[in-house]
């Protein structure tokens, strides 16, 4: 049952607009934006995926260090998924404009996975080359080095999302914080770090102890983060997204509807239904009879039907 839309703002206070608000001019810094940041000499942007708002604001007594940060909530992208928001995200542009609009997404009539950049004919690097696909350049067409994970760097989302930029590898958490320190210590301007680890426990273990641990971990690496920023330096923590338990609440898609489908895209929480020749009105209708509860979504993406 959706019981209230919450709508991107892509004009205001989103994540699209988190890069070209740290690498512009400090005079054209938002409101939304802590106030610290348009006078920071050196800028470290760490992102923690899956860690939303609200999540943050129920267990606060597990983040001493997150809590005493000055901000506020902003809205993420539609669809709320990695792929789509990290690419928002380095590249300053709604999903519409970059093009990589799920975690999986239909390209010349195969459907790919973005984040393991592959079809069912398995890895599609040639096929589908990632520049190709998303050929905006990220960080506003400079080339800041970006601390992530040593083995996400011949991945094809990288190759989307972060490519050109110049790539820092970690193995830890712990070599991620000496990362980030030494190119402070380079005189850096800009250093965007990226960390997947509240994610990947969420949606094994969902919303509890494990996740509440690792958050508590995470509260840990923001204060030794800090410890290394220099005078005149400030830390922007966001996340890409937040997350909820839906527990039993999934809904499968209704024979009737299945039938006028070719093939589906996009995953549990954002669907794209690719609608059989000449039957995208049918379709339409399909959904909006046996899937009454979830209209509102239906009536924003019907456009999009194909």
């Amino acid at each position: 049952m959706v019981d209230e839309l919450v709508l991107p703002d892509y004009g205001g206070a989103c994540i699209a607009n988190i890069v070209p608000a740290l690498l512009g001019a400090p005079e054209d810094t938002p409101g939304w934006m802590p106030a610290a940041v348009a006078e920071a000499h050196q800028v470290v942007l760490f992102v923690v995926d899956g860690l939303g708002w609200e999540q943050l604001q129920a267990r606060l007594p597990l983040v001493p260090t997150l809590a005493a940060m000055a901000g506020g909530p902003i809205t993420t992208v539609a669809p709320s998924t990695t792929s789509t928001a990290l690419t928002s995200m380095t590249t300053g542009l709604p999903p519409g404009e970059h093009g990589v609009v799920g975690y999986r997404i239909a390209v010349n009539g195969e459907v790919l996975n973005v984040l393991r950049w592959s079809t069912g004919a398995g890895d599609a690097h040639q096929t589908i080359p990632p520049s190709k696909l998303q050929p905006t350049a990220p960080f506003l067409g400079e080339r800041p080095p970006v601390v992530t994970r040593a083995e996400y760097r011949r991945s094809g989302f990288t190759g989307a999302h972060l490519d050109p930029a110049r790539f820092w590898g970690y193995r830890t958490t712990a070599t991620m914080v000496t990362e980030i320190g030494r190119l402070l210590r380079s005189s850096e301007p800009f250093v965007y770090a990226y960390y997947d680890g509240l994610d990947k426990v969420a949606h094994e273990y969902g919303l509890g102890e494990y996740y509440d641990a690792e958050l508590s971990w995470i509260d840990h690496t923001v204060e030794r983060i800090l410890a290394a920023m220099r005078p005149g330096g400030v830390l922007v923590v966001t996340a890409d997204h937040g997350q909820v338990e839906v527990g039993g609440n999934v809904v499968p898609l209704a024979p009737e509807v299945l039938d006028l489908c070719t093939m589906q895209s996009g995953e549990g929480r954002f669907r794209w239904l690719h609608a059989r020749p000449g039957h995208a009105a049918l379709l339409y209708d399909a959904v909006a009879h046996h899937h009454a509860e979830a209209k509102l979504a239906v009536g924003h993406i019907a456009g999009k039907l194909h």
